[in-house]
């Protein structure tokens, strides 16, 4: 029996994964959270073969959280469920031994196929979006121009993004002068378009002022 701890947030969700999980004759969730900052502690407790983790959570994110559950219980394989398949979230899901990563939009069977597959010691990443995470350009941003950028993105003017950020307005200001030079862009919202378009403004680099919105799009 395949033991599964599982991270989602949306109840609805959740409950609608644990029931075709427990659905299946050689797997259980043996846990559930709903914030990604409970779930080394957790898998700490019940020592689960398998976490299937939401890429969008409060609290710590979804891959933060994995790679710190990495850590502390190398046993444990970990799959991704996202709404947000871009070469930059898989790359990033690669960068912390992800052992799975899959679409939500997959159908039931791909899956429970894919946790049997990473019982298995297999790596299931859909062959089209490894492909792309290989073409895709090299996220040219640090994570402070990111932040800058993910809130620029809401609308937010220089003042307001100074105000939310804790930096000065002059600051900011160089801050979107790099980040136009960067990506190629003439103005601010061209850069919003190229960074999205990227996959580059994604809940990590959205940072906490970004990410309610996200969730709501996904």
């Amino acid at each position: 029996m395949t033991r599964i701890l599982l991270a989602e947030d949306l109840h609805l969700i959740r409950g609608a994964l644990k029931a075709l999980i427990d659905a299946e004759p050689d797997m259980e969730v043996v846990h559930d959270v709903d914030n990604g900052n409970d779930i080394v502690k957790a898998a700490l407790h019940c020592r689960p073969d398998v976490a299937l983790v939401d890429i969008a959570l409060p609290g710590l994110d979804g891959l933060t959280a994995v790679a710190e559950l990495r850590r502390e219980l190398p046993s444990c394989r970990a799959v991704i469920l996202t709404g947000l398949a871009t070469p930059t979230a898989l790359r990033r899901a690669l960068a912390a031994d992800v052992q799975g990563f899959i679409v939500k939009d997959a159908r039931p069977g791909d899956l429970t196929a894919c946790i049997r597959r990473v019982m298995k010691g297999e790596r299931v990443i859909d062959p089209e979006l490894a492909v792309a995470a290989l073409k895709a350009p090299e996220n040219p941003l640090t994570a402070r121009e990111l932040d800058v950028l993910g809130v620029v993105a809401e609308g937010a003017t220089i003042e307001d993004a100074a105000v939310r950020l804790c930096l000065s307005d002059g600051t900011v200001r160089n801050y979107m002068s790099r980040i136009l030079m960067k990506v190629g862009a003439r103005t601010r919202v061209e850069a919003v378009e190229i960074a999205r378009e990227a996959g580059w403004l994604w809940p990590a680099s959205l940072g906490r002022f970004g990410l309610i919105r996200w969730r709501q799009r996904r």
